[in-house]
């Protein structure tokens, strides 16, 4: 296989235009469009999520990452096998009642959907009963609720007090975060499954709700 190191590279950095001319020229050459995948755009956006944990990157220039790889993987989705599942899982999101703000979610979503999940993003303002009647449609095996308002805190905890209560209850997972949300309050109050301080931990945690294998950590100098 052709080494397209630039690629990953190009990614990282957020060179939407670059990413994409290298993903025609790897499609080109006929490079496989699953080894693209898994050898280049996700371990991309993995060092990407590392990057922004340490702190030596912030939220736009992970959202123009997540953009730029999620150009790329527009060229390559098309190509994939019939049989090839890409979706690894589905996920219902959404900003609870009592708050508006869809930031933080909005990234989530660009991140989860880079990375091949099926993601199903109900808006901001989303009542209990919307996030259940979407995870039965859906199949989702995740639910996350976003709130980054106090005001959104007693509807995160009847959200999840109705996703427990619902006859789908062992078949999805929660997942709570947001500026206004503290891991107490979400995981020994509200009695959800996960809580993450921000979307990177959103996603890594999601992963591991869905039984998605951990990315190595990458080398000093990736």
């Amino acid at each position: 296989m052709p080494d397209f190191e630039a690629l990953k590279k190009a990614v990282i950095s957020g060179k939407r235009i670059d990413a994409v001319e290298l993903t025609k020229q790897a499609i080109d050459e006929g490079v496989d469009p699953q080894e693209l995948i898994s050898r280049y755009l996700i371990p991309a956006l993995n060092v990407v999520g590392n990057k922004f944990e340490k702190k030596e990157i912030f939220v736009p220039e992970m959202m123009i990452a997540a953009r730029s790889m999620q150009a790329c993987m527009d060229l390559v989705k098309p190509l994939l096998q019939k049989d090839v599942n890409l979706h690894q899982g589905t996920v219902v999101i959404g900003t609870v009642f009592g708050d508006l703000h869809d930031i933080g979610k909005n990234l989530v979503k660009l991140l989860l959907e880079s990375l091949g999940l099926k993601v199903i993003d109900l808006g901001v303002g989303v009542k209990s009963k919307k996030f259940v009647d979407a995870a039965k449609q859906h199949s989702a095996g995740i639910v996350g609720l976003s709130s980054l308002l106090t005001t959104g805190d007693p509807y995160v905890l009847e959200t999840v007090n109705a996703m427990k209560g619902s006859d789908i209850s062992s078949n999805v997972k929660v997942i709570c975060g947001g500026a206004a949300l503290t891991r107490k309050f979400v995981e020994e109050t509200c009695g959800a499954d996960a809580y993450a301080k921000d979307a990177a931990e959103g996603v890594r945690k999601i992963k591991e709700l869905l039984g998605i294998p951990a990315a190595p950590t990458p080398s000093r100098g990736s």
